[in-house]
């Protein structure tokens, strides 16, 4: 009975959507994560008897056939990239970006990553850096002296210092945007780096050209909506029920029938 494979594929279905709710869920309050839905799709068909063919020598046809699904696979993970919410910290240092674009950050061995997560800190340096003192690029090192640090919209990095009356710019941050953000490859820790599905990096200054701009002393949230998560995932639940009944009345069917004498 293809029924037993057929329904073990299902509950394979739903064993990952559970894991990508559980994710989603866990990471409610991740800085600038984005929510992931899992895409699924039919199996090949058995064909017993095809569709369109012919059903007596007079020429007439089989309207619809015999066709037997054995399944479902899962067509891919993809994040849903949905503005988060903008949270007020008050931290000079904190930045979110209102629109579309990532920072860029330069990793250890040189490589660039890209992130949402706008919670920079300043290193020993003055450099201004995640969480794990990876430097954010175009580097901006904030003076000894600096008496207050501000931001603006376009990325604009300005200090005031003692004596001085008007500010002065330091440096520039800029955004990086992707032909498909979805494409982009997760690494952990709020990152991505670029995959050939993502395309290649277009840096821009923000508020320009389709770029997002940025709002200083705020964090965007996760957009994980908690009502949306638990309803599907009692419906994965039930569904992955619904498949494990199956599996239990196929094999009722089938010792039934070894019972015949």
């Amino acid at each position: 009975m293809k029924s037993l494979s057929t329904a073990a594929t299902g509950m394979l279905a739903q064993q990952l959507n559970i894991e990508v709710i559980s994710n989603n869920i866990a990471n409610m309050n991740t800085t600038g994560f984005k929510r992931q839905r899992a895409e699924f799709q039919d199996l090949l068909y058995q064909n017993i008897e095809r569709v369109g063919a012919n059903s007596s020598d007079a020429g007439t046809v089989v309207p619809s056939g015999i066709q037997v699904g054995v399944g479902v696979r899962a067509a891919g993970v993809y994040r849903i990239s949905d503005q988060g919410s903008l949270s007020n910290t008050g931290n000079q240092y904190d930045l979110a970006i209102n629109g579309r674009g990532f920072f860029r950050i330069q990793l250890p061995d040189g490589q660039d990553a890209y992130t949402r997560a706008g919670s920079f800190q300043i290193d020993q340096n003055g450099q201004m850096v995640t969480p794990e003192g990876f430097v954010v690029q175009p580097a901006i090192t904030i003076p000894t002296d600096a008496l207050d640090v501000s931001i603006n919209e376009q990325g604009e990095v300005s200090i005031k210092q003692q004596g001085t009356t008007a500010p002065t710019q330091i440096g520039q941050l800029d955004l990086v945007m992707f032909p498909n953000e979805i494409g982009l490859e997760a690494i952990g820790g709020n990152m991505f780096l670029e995959s050939q599905a993502s395309g290649a990096p277009t840096i821009g200054t923000p508020g320009q050209q389709g770029f997002g701009t940025i709002t200083q002393g705020f964090l965007e949230l996760s957009n994980v909506n908690a009502v949306s998560e638990i309803t599907a995932m009692i419906s994965a639940q039930r569904a992955y029920e619904l498949n494990s009944k199956v599996i239990q009345t196929s094999d009722e069917m089938l010792q039934a029938a070894n019972n015949l004498r």
